[in-house]
């Protein structure tokens, strides 16, 4: 119906859009979910059927943890992301509260150049990033993937992280340190403690990239005994070995142990994460 130029929907008309597009985004997900707990057999012949409780089969996730070594994948995975996740945070946060809080002219420029990192794709550097990680001797192993994602995630942090430090006041700094704070200590004890949802911000939008991240893997650790590769590397090779063996159990396990960590991430720091992002789009 239009009214004075303008075109109005229905909340009915909304709802039910909205309940398909749900519906839409979710059903693949459950159903790779349940699929995983049937037989082969029975996903051939009864794809979109749930399982019978008689006929739930856990084998997929079997072979999969141990056949196609995801125990491996997983350990490599929480190592590189957990480690690479706190260096971000960490080294972001302090570089966001330097060049907030101390106005210089080559701050100014510093802060530049890592908004420039947020422009330019990483892939192109790529080539020189390879040769310079084979000189350092940090191919194919989890040390040379850390570096590489965290100084690919210290430019979204420090963007982010700069404007929730710009917009804590000054007084807070200067009670901190009339009460006998360093700057260190008046960084760690009150300004950074006041960053909290900018931090939980970065953290999870950090942690799902690296998470599922593939290129970077493939490049740096895909070439090697396969000591070192995280879980993205690992589905894609289960995913050939799964296609090539017709066992596609093991390859709808392999996705849900992919996914699942994410979801829970998220279903658990959902608000954090709006807050934040709310947050920052005031402050900033």
């Amino acid at each position: 119906m239009k009214t004075r130029g303008r075109f109005t929907i229905s909340s009915g008309l909304m709802g039910a859009a909205l309940c398909g597009y749900l519906v839409w985004v979710l059903f693949p997900m459950v159903w790779v979910a349940y699929s995983s707990f049937k037989a082969d057999a029975a996903i051939r012949t009864e794809p979109l059927s749930p399982p019978r409780w008689a006929e739930i089969d856990g084998a997929g996730y079997v072979r999969a943890w141990h056949e196609a070594r995801f125990g491996d994948y997983v350990l490599n995975s929480v190592l590189v992301t957990g480690i690479s996740v706190a260096l971000i945070l960490v080294l972001g946060s302090m570089a966001a509260y330097a060049l907030s809080r101390f106005h210089h002219r080559l701050g100014r420029l510093v802060y530049t150049l890592f908004l420039a990192g947020l422009t330019m794709p990483a892939q192109l550097a790529m080539v020189p990033l390879f040769f310079e990680l084979r000189a350092l001797g940090l191919l194919d192993s989890r040390p040379g993937l850390i570096l590489v994602y965290s100084a690919n995630g210290l430019p979204f942090a420090v963007f982010i992280l700069a404007g929730f430090f710009r917009s804590l006041p000054r007084s807070l700094y200067e009670a901190a340190i009339i009460d006998g704070c360093s700057e260190a200590g008046a960084f760690w004890r009150v300004m950074l403690p006041l960053a909290r949802p900018g931090l939980i911000t970065v953290a999870i939008f950090q942690f799902i990239g690296i998470w599922k991240e593939y290129f970077f893997a493939f490049m740096i650790v895909g070439g090697g005994d396969g000591g070192a590769r995280t879980l993205p590397l690992g589905l894609a090779n289960l995913a050939i070995t799964a296609q090539y063996r017709g066992d596609y159990g093991m390859l709808f396990a392999g996705l849900v142990m992919v996914t699942l960590p994410i979801l829970v991430v998220y279903l658990f720091l959902q608000r954090q994460l709006v807050s934040g992002i709310t947050a920052g789009a005031v402050k900033g």
